[in-house]
């Protein structure tokens, strides 16, 4: 009978090895960027499985929801709800641990901008500002000391106005727009220019600016 129960356990201890074997990483890292002023990644997370992060974050980030969904967010006592559209920006700030949880019932993806400084200092100023000169395509989402969010929509066969960016930018495609897939990720710099949206389909970009 002694066997038997040792056997039994055995059996069960293996059992549930390999459930966690085979069981699914609460979040996984796809790494899209790493310049000297921003790390971006995609983090996957799988539903109704919480992902600790013991450390906490010690730098500034934006996210951006690739999905839509809902998920929770416990640091200490303090439990927050979050419900969310796929594009929407969201400034989280550097933070102690926390236990973050998809409660949707699909996978959600969120692409997020880990700021690597402190803002280099006083703005330089342009007059061919976007959002000044071209505001039927380019939006303010979000702003403080450390980024400008800008939300980006050219409709079929529209073209802008001439415009000046003067700080490096982080720009996420929402669709596929020529050589450019949704969801695709390139680190933008300073440029002068006017721009055409030759498709018959409408395009959509968030540019996040990194002061």
């Amino acid at each position: 009978m002694r066997i038997s129960v040792i056997s039994l356990a055995s059996v069960l201890l293996v059992s549930a090895a390999a459930h966690a074997q085979n069981a699914p990483a609460p979040a996984t890292i796809t790494q899209k960027l790493d310049t000297p002023q921003a790390r971006v990644i995609v983090a996957t997370l799988e539903p109704r499985t919480p992902s600790v992060s013991r450390n906490g974050h010690a730098t500034h980030r934006v996210l951006i929801y690739l999905d839509d969904g809902t998920m929770t967010r416990r640091e200490g006592d303090q439990t927050t709800t979050i419900a969310f559209k796929r594009g929407d920006v969201r400034w989280r700030p550097a933070s102690g641990p926390y236990v973050a949880e998809n409660t949707s019932d699909h996978p959600i993806r969120i692409l997020e901008v880990d700021l690597k400084g402190q803002p280099a200092g006083p703005l330089p100023a342009t007059k061919l500002d976007p959002p000044a000169v071209d505001a039927a395509h380019y939006k303010v989402d979000l702003e403080n000391e450390y980024v400008r969010v800008l939300r980006v929509r050219f409709g079929p066969q529209e073209k802008g106005a001439t415009h000046e960016h003067i700080l490096n930018r982080v720009v996420v495609y929402m669709n596929d727009q020529g050589n450019m897939k949704a969801d695709d990720v390139r680190m933008a710099g300073a440029a002068t220019h006017a721009e055409e949206n030759a498709s018959t389909q409408a395009a959509e970009r968030i540019a996040i600016e990194l002061k």
